[in-house]
């Protein structure tokens, strides 16, 4: 639900998510929230009680809006506004968004909407970071895309997202191609040994302490066996030794 649907399509008829969508692995509609007022300019917003800049985008279009969506699918989907009032997207929620049938992405505009369709009809704010956008369109593609490759038969296994960044709670591995040597830099013995249980040993590794060096809030929410703690504790030790020598 947007004010800008030739903007959302363009990046949505692209890549991954396009030849989804044309696959019929995954439905998405862009809808004018314009083609819904009342207005004979096809207004949507207006100025702000108690004064102010800006404009407020009206709630008598969003709601009909909504009430047709209703309407064409047969049932109410799951209304999420694009906020940065929101929770911050992370990837335990967009793996949960995944599951749902039906869902809706409200893009708001100008200086915000009225409060009240907010409390009528919205089920959950989303925000991407704590910056600052234009509009609501961005962070709904950003959200459209991470729940659109987690859904069944978008990727070519489950393997091509459970070992990404975030998807367990920890960052990626280092990835290396062709040519072996470039800049002076050469690719890890252990990826071209064809070892297979080594290979898996040193992308673990890797992917705990980057992590550990990197985002190490994550850790927290991440599952971790016995190896993967003793691992961890041994490049404390290291760091510790080493601001020691300093």
């Amino acid at each position: 639900m947007t004010l800008f649907p030739e903007m959302c399509e363009s990046v949505l008829s692209e890549s991954i998510i396009g030849r989804s969508r044309k696959a019929g692995l995954v439905e998405i509609n862009c809808v004018n929230i314009r083609d819904y007022s009342t207005d004979k300019h096809r207004r949507v917003d207006d100025t702000t009680y108690g004064g102010g800049a800006g404009m407020i985008m009206q709630g008598q279009p969003i709601y009909d809006c909504f009430s047709a969506l209703i309407e064409s699918i047969g049932k109410r989907p799951y209304l999420i506004f694009l906020s940065p009032q929101g929770k911050v997207l992370d990837q335990e929620r967009v793996k949960e968004l995944a599951k749902m049938d039906n869902i809706a992405l409200l893009c708001g505009h100008y200086e915000g909407v009225d409060e009240r369709v907010i409390r009528e009809i919205v089920d959950e704010e989303i925000s991407i970071g704590d910056f600052v956008l234009t509009g609501g369109e961005l962070p709904a593609l950003v959200l459209a895309d991470s729940i659109t490759r987690m859904l069944p038969g978008v990727l070519a296994g489950e393997e091509a997202f459970e070992e990404e960044s975030h998807y367990n709670s920890l960052l990626e591995y280092p990835q290396y191609t062709k040519p072996y040597e470039w800049h002076g830099m050469t690719v890890p013995e252990v990826l071209l040994s064809g070892h297979h249980a080594n290979i898996c040993k040193w992308r673990r590794e890797q992917s705990l302490e980057r992590t550990y060096r990197r985002r190490p809030d994550m850790l927290k929410n991440a599952e971790l066996d016995k190896n993967d703690l003793k691992f961890l504790e041994n490049l404390k030790k290291m760091e510790e030794n080493t601001e020691t020598d300093l």
